[in-house]
């Protein structure tokens, strides 16, 4: 038991204090603190002047040009029109000259309905074009509707949103509020799970290749059995990934509670990451714990049957695939968590810990369903180990040309000489 902690304790200790860890984790978290304050980012390097766009209105029709100036129709599109009085030239040198953001000349059409020609130095800046567009959209309504002898108050009362309500009829089903305030939880839970897997899967089976690789190997397993070396290894890189998650979301959740205020309608509610029931945390942990432990095994397996460092992504290449349809699937669960493809693959050990977390945090599904799913993680978990624990004890002393899936049944035959 020793042995195991004081691998377990190289393991940690020596990735912990590396500088490719350390780098990676601040340049994360200062991404996420940047993220965070990005409002204050902005405001610090934004012109202390009205962000406002000016745009020069030359009216050719009969007087249409008044309803823009008045202000009423382009309230909130951030767009402040101006009457010119001098020729089209004029106006055009002074928007090249950039005195103003935009030029727009208002005609009739046919039906004496307005239209316009738009002019600005870059036409590419499309929100400024799109609001001067809709802002002469609803100019031509107003004047439509006057022609048509509709009255403004009339109108309004077409436009008004139509009176719909929906009653749940089944009292056990989560309402659309309850599954919002869970998305987010399930989102982020789903997208660490699939990041851990990714780059700490990767990470131990690049490090068993290497030990190999550099023949430390021989001298480690020589000094404690290779079911313990590997297991260790998985735990010890496994601290390492919760102490990045700690340190990552611990910041992230001081940096945007302590902005929380200047992110609209609290961070914290967009992202439904508030009342919560706290049973969905627990088995967050839960799910998280045995998926790594899965695909951590599966890791460590695959790379013990590599030589060669560069070998390692050839092999881990069928467990990433894996986890990358676990988390399509995931994805696709968010918007139709009642599908049958979400229930049928939430039974599946290596889709399990997303998708079955993906329908306890967006339905309320019986216990028994959890506990089964559970149960059938865990029975694959203790399967996969058992069968990793063999191969790893042969494919650790395996040297020479290798990278295929074939190698299983060489390392399980060599393990059962030692």
């Amino acid at each position: 038991m020793n042995k195991f902690w004081t691998i377990v304790g190289h393991t940690y200790f020596s990735r912990v204090k590396a500088k490719s860890f350390i780098i990676t984790t601040a340049i994360t978290l200062a991404i996420i603190i940047g993220f965070a304050n990005i409002s204050s980012i902005i405001d610090m390097f934004s012109s202390d002047e009205d962000s406002s766009e000016s745009v020069l209105v030359i009216d050719e029709s009969e007087g249409y040009g008044g309803y823009l100036e008045e202000g009423g129709l382009s309230e909130g599109t951030g767009i402040a029109f101006e009457k010119f009085e001098g020729t089209e030239e004029e106006a055009k040198e002074a928007v090249v000259s950039e005195e103003y953001d935009g030029l727009l000349v208002i005609t009739t059409d046919e039906n004496n309905l307005p239209e316009g020609e738009y002019y600005a130095n870059r036409i590419s800046e499309t929100g400024e074009q799109t609001a001067v567009e809709e802002t002469l959209q609803q100019l031509k309504v107003v004047v439509g509707t006057q022609q048509a002898g509709i009255d403004q108050e009339t109108l309004e009362t077409i436009y008004a949103p139509v009176s719909f309500q929906a009653e749940q009829l089944d009292d056990s089903a989560r309402t659309a509020e309850e599954m919002n305030q869970s998305r987010g939880l399930v989102y982020a839970m789903l997208f660490v799970l699939y990041m851990t897997v990714v780059i700490y899967g990767q990470m131990i089976a690049t490090d068993v290749a290497t030990e190999k690789s550099s023949r430390v190997m021989e001298l480690l397993i020589s000094s404690a059995p290779p079911i313990t070396h590997m297991f260790a290894k998985i735990i010890g890189i496994g601290l390492l990934g919760l102490t990045q998650i700690v340190i990552l979301f611990g910041g992230g959740y001081f940096a945007i509670q302590a902005n929380e205020d200047s992110m609209a309608g609290g961070f914290f509610d967009i992202m439904g990451l508030s009342n919560n029931d706290p049973a969905i945390y627990i088995y967050a942990i839960i799910f998280f714990i045995l998926g790594y432990l899965l695909y951590a095994t599966l890791a460590a397996m695959l790379g013990s049957l590599v030589s060669r460092i560069e070998d390692v992504n050839q092999l881990v290449m069928p467990m990433t695939m894996l986890i990358m349809i676990a988390f399509f699937i995931a994805i696709f669960g968010l918007g139709m968590p009642e599908a049958t493809l979400i229930t049928v693959t939430s039974y599946i050990p290596f889709f399990t810990p997303m998708i079955m977390f993906l329908r306890i945090g967006m339905l309320n599904i019986p216990i028994w369903e959890i506990g089964l799913s559970i149960g059938l993680l865990v029975l694959t978990i203790a399967a996969i180990g058992a069968l990793a624990a063999r191969v790893y004890k042969g494919g650790v002393l395996m040297y020479g040309k290798s990278g295929s899936l074939k190698d299983l049944k060489r390392a399980i035959n060599l393990s059962k000489k030692e």
